[in-house]
């Protein structure tokens, strides 16, 4: 028989059962929801990639041949470049222009409406964006006939046609979108900001400049943290404003990793080689938010 001891720590031990019972059934569903709608089709991409398959019949077993196909295409090396663009210029131009826009209404009467404009675009979607701008750009379009009729240079370019110029362009018309909301948030955070620390700043002579670069940018870093990782990995993925403008073209020249993937999936019917992109992708997204993450914290720790 269990002493008197062993009894009340048995009578104690079986209320913990139950709430550990119970609660793996109100988790269960969850977990179970993630591995149907993530875990599965990441491992069954991961195969496909491994395999020669047009999406008829059973997939052929081939190794590594997608990948070295992958990189052994010039044009794949073109998307590399050009996603890397893009994540350099959607951190530099939408993100800083939103902090700038925050920064100069903040403490503005009224400044909700002056940021409002800006934040308008961000409601219209990409395919959206890339035919309105498509329209501005195109070969005679609006901005080479504006250009031409005030006698200003850059009338003779094709914006759509020349790469990398189209990339650059393109990034333009995502900062147009995209910097709005950027705004919003910063303006969000820089309304939290407590107001002591800046007003004792001032009365010790700082100002302009040196009084956002001293005070109000470290406020504001968790903030950053987390609208440059946004910024990163929605760069990585740039899908629906390239395809409305250039659909990746002319040719190749300014695709990007995403539309790699889409084509050589969808349009080429090679979902194995699509697969292959998708798996890149996939870890070039991962590695950088990790990377980017450990660096800040880092950075939070040292301060």
């Amino acid at each position: 028989m269990p002493t008197p001891r062993q009894a009340e720590l048995q009578a104690a031990s079986r209320p913990k059962n139950a709430y550990r019972l119970s609660s793996i059934g109100f988790v269960a569903p969850s977990v179970l929801l993630v591995a149907v709608v993530l875990y599965l089709p990441f491992i069954w991409t991961t195969y496909i990639s491994f395999t020669e398959y047009n999406g008829l019949g059973d997939p052929t077993w081939v190794g590594l041949e997608n990948y070295r196909e992958m990189f052994a295409d010039p044009e794949f090396l073109t998307s590399i470049r050009n996603t890397l663009f893009w994540v350099v210029g959607t951190i530099a131009l939408p993100v800083g222009l939103g902090l700038l826009i925050a920064t100069l209404t903040h403490g503005m009467p009224r400044a909700t409406w002056f940021r409002l404009p800006f934040l308008i675009p961000y409601a219209v979607s990409g395919v959206a964006v890339g035919v309105i701008w498509s329209f501005v750009l195109q070969t005679n379009g609006a901005l080479s006939q504006a250009l031409e009729f005030l006698h200003l240079p850059g009338s003779e370019l094709r914006w759509l046609l020349d790469g990398p110029l189209n990339t650059f362009v393109m990034i333009g018309a995502s900062t147009w979108q995209g910097a709005g909301v950027n705004a919003l948030l910063f303006g969000i955070g820089l309304q939290s900001i407590p107001k002591e620390p800046i007003e004792a700043a001032r009365v010790d002579g700082a100002s302009g400049f040196t009084l956002f670069r001293t005070m109000t940018w470290p406020m504001l870093a968790p903030l950053t943290t987390v609208v440059v990782g946004l910024a990163i990995v929605g760069s990585l993925k740039t899908f629906d404003v390239i395809w409305g403008m250039t659909k990746g073209g002319p040719g190749r020249v300014s695709e990007t990793l995403a539309l790699t993937m889409f084509k050589e999936t969808f349009v080429n019917n090679s979902y194995g080689l699509g697969a292959a992109v998708a798996l890149f992708l996939t870890v070039v997204t991962v590695l950088a938010s990790i990377l980017y993450l450990r660096r800040q914290l880092a950075d939070s720790r040292g301060a």
